[in-house]
C-alpha cells in the first residue's frame, strides 16, 4: 500500500512511518495542513491517516479535497479529541474510520488493512483473477495453485495491476505508487520494464497468462481482453 500520514507530532509521525514501512508499505509523512494539501492534490494514495489538529488548519477540512483528488483512498482520522461531534463530522465528510489517541501502532496497522480491504477488495481476504490468486494479508501469489516466489517490487507491481483491472496506468503512476513521490527525480522509468518482464516470466513459467497490455506511449493496462 501507499500511505500518507498527516500528523504534526514529529515523534508519533516518525513512529507510524517506521512501523507501517516495516509492513511493506510505501509511507510518506507530513506535519502541516498546507503540505498535506499539496500531497493530496499531486499524488495518489491507498490510505490516508489524518490528524484533526494541525498547526495551520483543521484536518477535517482536508477530507473534501481528498475525496475530490484521491477518491479511492481510505481515510482514517486520528486525534487526541474524543468528542462525538468530531467523529460524526469526520464520518459524514467521508472518512472511513476514527481512532483516538493514544493508540497502539498494531491497532492502527490492523485498521489500515481493514480499510484497504473494504475499499479495494470489498472486504474479501483474497483477489482472484482467472488462474491468478493473491492473498494480500500474507503477500502470497498463486498461479494454477502453484505458489510464486516474487520479489517485493514484483509483488507490489502485480497487486497494483490486479487491483486496478481495465485501467490504464501510466509509467509515472506505477513508479510513484511503488517507490514513493521522490521518484519524481528519476530521469527515466526503464526499471519498471525490468520488473514487469520478470513478473511476466514467472507467471508464464507457472502456466499463467499475460494480462498486462502495453498501451504504447502511455503505460500499461491489466485486462483479459
Amino acid at each position: 500500500m501507499k500511505i500518507l500520514i498527516i500528523e504534526d507530532q514529529q515523534d508519533l509521525l516518525e513512529a507510524i512511518v517506521t512501523y507501517l514501512g516495516r509492513e511493506n508499505n510505501i509511507c510518506e509523512g507530513v506535519g502541516d495542513f498546507d503540505t498535506a494539501s499539496e500531497k493530496v492534490s499531486l499524488y495518489q494514495y491507498d490510505v490516508i491517516i489524518l490528524d484533526i489538529m494541525l498547526p495551520d488548519g483543521n484536518g477535517l477540512d482536508l477530507i473534501p479535497l481528498i475525496k475530490k483528488e484521491n477518491a479511492e483512498a481510505g481515510v482514517i482520522i486520528v486525534s487526541a479529541r474524543n468528542a462525538l461531534d468530531d467523529k460524526i463530522s469526520g464520518l459524514d465528510l467521508g472518512a472511513d474510520d476514527y481512532l483516538t489517541k493514544p493508540f497502539h501502532l498494531s491497532e492502527l496497522n490492523a485498521r489500515v488493512k481493514a480499510v484497504w480491504r473494504r475499499k479495494k477488495l470489498n472486504g474479501k481476504q483474497e483477489i482472484v483473477f482467472s488462474e491468478i490468486k493473491l492473498l494480500p494479508e500474507r503477500r502470497e501469489v498463486y498461479v494454477n495453485d502453484k505458489k510464486l516466489t516474487l520479489t517485493r517490487k514484483e509483488y507490489d507491481l502485480l497487486l497494483f495491476f490486479i487491483s486496478n483491472p481495465g485501467r490504464i496506468l501510466t509509467k509515472e503512476a506505477i513508479a510513484e505508487h511503488l517507490w514513493g513521490d521522490y521518484i519524481d527525480m528519476a530521469d527515466h522509468f526503464d526499471f519498471i520494464y525490468t520488473h514487469l518482464n520478470n513478473l511476466r516470466r514467472k507467471i508464464k513459467q507457472a502456466g499463467g497468462n499475460n494480462y498486462v497490455q502495453t498501451v504504447y506511449g502511455v503505460g500499461y493496462k491489466w485486462t483479459n481482453e
